[in-house]
């Protein structure tokens, strides 16, 4: 399913791929995201993402703002900028991006000691990696069922409905 089969009014989980798509205008997915997030703003949905995902997305911000700026491959980015920590300093248009994400009304969940543990259940359960695992505890820990995401993983686990950009 699409965000298009949302039901109006729901309250849908928003993980960390849409923010990215939204923040960078992804040529495929860019669209429909920032179509997600308005619907959120305009109170047409009810959307949150938690802490943790917030934190996901500062660090695909960061790192792909650094591959642009200083034309470094992604990988390996994350140990370029352990050792130049001057050039981490001149990175901006993450934070702005985060900045324009708060916002709007899209409530940020905490995440407990006791989430990340059951996290790790799931991932052996579910074969979720770990932050993957950590947005399935959240969502059943407040009853949200519908889940925002371009992670076809998350099909595995019974009782989250996913929906895909596009």
């Amino acid at each position: 399913m699409t965000f298009d089969n949302l039901p109006a009014g729901a309250t849908v989980f928003i993980d960390a791929n849409c923010l990215v798509y939204a923040a960078t205008s992804d040529a495929r997915y860019g669209a429909p995201c920032q179509r997600l997030l308005e619907e959120i703003e305009k109170k047409n949905l009810r959307g949150c993402t938690s802490a943790h995902v917030l934190g996901d997305l500062s660090h695909r911000l960061m790192t792909i703002e650094a591959a642009l700026l200083f034309t470094r491959p992604m990988t390996g980015i994350a140990n370029w900028h352990r050792r130049h920590p001057a050039e981490v300093q001149r990175l901006a248009q993450y934070r702005q991006s985060l900045d324009d994400l708060l916002a709007i009304p899209l409530p940020i969940l905490a995440v407990t000691g006791n989430q990340v543990s059951r996290a790790a259940d799931f991932s052996r359960l579910y074969g979720l990696l770990n932050n993957d695992a950590l947005v399935v505890a959240v969502m059943q820990d407040h009853g949200i069922t519908h889940l925002a995401s371009n992670d076809p993983d998350f099909d595995r686990v019974p009782g989250i409905i996913r929906y895909a950009p596009a």
